[in-house]
Parts: structure tokens; sequence; C-alpha cells
């Protein structure tokens, strides 16, 4: 088990691994969630009540989510998954893509779309269509969010509801977040929104051996009302 934002630490080997399948054209990742409050380290913001305060902690390992490697028993958090396998539901994640690279804001009624990347459901480690481990590996990041967000352990910041605390968000709304990728190559420039293309960002980011893996920041927008 590789810890690649942890600076690679290794904790013996894990049960499952990631891996592509070439011949099918699909994937699997696993994912390593951590609790890091970089604003607050480094002191950008002092004694500001809207800042979440909160050491390093790793939160979450997919290898010990027996859900994550299995569709079938995923539908217990995503029942509504079949109702998205039609025609309609992925021309919408083509409107997405097509918005969301245009630099607007990803759209949050088309709650089952990850944009570029396809589709949000279901909540595993499975990418149907490998299409680059960028882009995979962003839609990943994005389904473990969603994933987050339904088991509550990832709740609401953002909009009127979230001027005076967190509240349930069992649906994620994708406008609250930003990725920026940190590992094989950071991403310096800036911070991408949910479903927005990796074509234009992606070259030279993905090579053998030590660029197989990915890391990324996720950035969070909060609302917070001080009297």
């Amino acid at each position: 088990m590789c810890m690649v934002s942890l600076g690679g630490l290794s904790f013996g080997s894990a049960t499952q691994k990631g891996m592509k399948d070439e011949a099918e054209g699909s994937a699997f990742y696993h994912i390593h969630w951590y609790v890091y409050s970089m604003i607050y380290w480094l002191e950008i913001l002092l004694d500001f009540i809207c800042l979440e305060m909160a050491a390093v902690d790793i939160a979450y390992l997919t290898e010990f989510d027996p859900l994550w490697s299995d569709d079938a028993k995923s539908a217990i958090l995503n029942p509504e998954t079949l109702l998205f396998q039609n025609v309609a539901a992925y021309q919408a994640c083509i409107a997405d893509c097509m918005s969301c690279s245009a630099g607007l804001l990803a759209s949050d009624y088309a709650f089952w779309c990850a944009g570029c990347q396809g589709m949000l459901y279901p909540f595993t480690g499975t990418a149907a269509a490998h299409n680059g481990g960028v882009g995979t590996s962003v839609l990943m990041v994005s389904k473990f969010m969603a994933k987050m967000h339904r088991q509550l352990m990832l709740w609401g910041y953002y909009g009127y509801k979230g001027l005076c605390g967190k509240y349930p968000m069992p649906i994620m709304k994708k406008s609250q977040y930003r990725l920026q990728m940190t590992y094989p190559i950071p991403e310096t420039k800036s911070c991408k929104s949910i479903g927005q293309t990796e074509a234009i960002w992606q070259a030279g980011r993905e090579f053998p051996v030590n660029g197989e893996d990915f890391g990324y920041l996720i950035w969070r927008k909060r609302d917070c009302c001080l009297l």
C-alpha cells in the first residue's frame, strides 16, 4: 500500500491493487483520502472563525471498503444508478463537459455527471472507459467525493445554507470543489473544476513506473457569515 501524498511511504502490501485492463479498456483505482488543512497550516488567515482547524489525518483508505470494489454491492449507496444508464443522461454529461471546459462552474443539476470524465455512478473505483491516467484519476477523485457525501462523511459548506455552518449534503454539489494535481507533476497555474477537460493540461503528467499514481489537493469553497 503506497501513500503517494506522504512521500511514497509503503505500508506492507494491499490485498487489492489498482489496475488497467488494456483488452477491455477499463481500469480500477484505489483512493487514499487525507485531511490536510493547508490554509490553516500556512497561517494565511489567523484567528478567523470561518477557518476550519484540523491536524493532518489519514481519513479513508478504499482498500478496507468492500463497496469500493464491487459495483453490485455499491448499489446500497446509490440505488439510482440504473436511472442514468440511458442516452439522455450521457448527452447531459456532454453538455456538462462543454460548460466546464468553457470556464463555467460544474453543473449541480447534472449531479450524475463528471463532465468530460464521464459518469459519477456507480460510486466505485471502476472506470468502464480508461482514457488515460490523468482523466481516469480525476474521475476516481470525483466519484469518491460523491460517495463520501452519500455516506455523510463530507458535508456542504456552500450556498445560503452554509452561512452558519456545515450541513448534510447527500448529493454532492460539484461547484463546491476544485482539484489541483500535486503528483507526479504539480499543477501550479490553476485549479480544475470537476468535469473540466484534461486534454489541455495532461501532457507529460503520466509516465511509466513513477508516473502511474496521482495525487490531488482538493479545494472546497465555503460560505460563512460573521456577525
